[in-house]
């Protein structure tokens, strides 16, 4: 248990499941998590927090993805909502021009229309929405913006 903690922060459902798959009671390990909660080992409010900068700056995840990932982590509702309130929209927006970049320096010797597409799938795909897609991919692709995307 304290191995997993040590690895990387988990939530309290994720050590509950990590508990159950070594056959260990509910009302025993419920027990248990409660402890390591009142010391402060697990605190599903940090854990949110600290997924949500952590993620979005590394992987340029949308607010959308973020909450995915926090619910498919068993995360509360009111501490995934806490957690992404720190995340402007303008945050959001950097991390969709961040990715948008990278990808356009991926894609820099296709064709136009298939590289804004590609670039419109990748950031699709991480959860930006349309307005956020659409700026970003004007940005990215601008061929008269300082930082030219078509050189390695």
């Amino acid at each position: 248990m304290l191995t997993k903690l040590t690895a990387q922060a988990r939530s309290r459902h994720e050590l509950a499941e990590a508990l159950r798959k070594r056959n260990v009671p509910d009302e025993v390990g419920d027990r248990v998590l409660d402890r390591m909660t009142e010391v402060g080992l697990v605190d599903d409010a940090a854990f949110a927090e600290s997924w949500v900068t952590s993620r979005q700056s590394r992987r340029h995840l949308s607010k959308t993805a973020l909450r995915q990932e926090l619910v498919r982590k068993g995360v509360d509702r009111e501490q995934i909502d806490g957690a992404l309130e720190q995340v402007e929209p303008e945050d959001e927006y950097d991390a969709a021009l961040a990715l948008a970049r990278k990808k356009a320096r991926t894609t820099a010797g296709l064709d136009p229309v298939v590289r804004r597409r590609r670039v419109a799938g990748a950031l699709a795909r991480r959860g930006f929405g349309s307005d956020v897609t659409r700026r970003a991919l004007a940005e990215a692709l601008d061929p008269n913006a300082d930082d030219s995307l078509d050189t390695p």
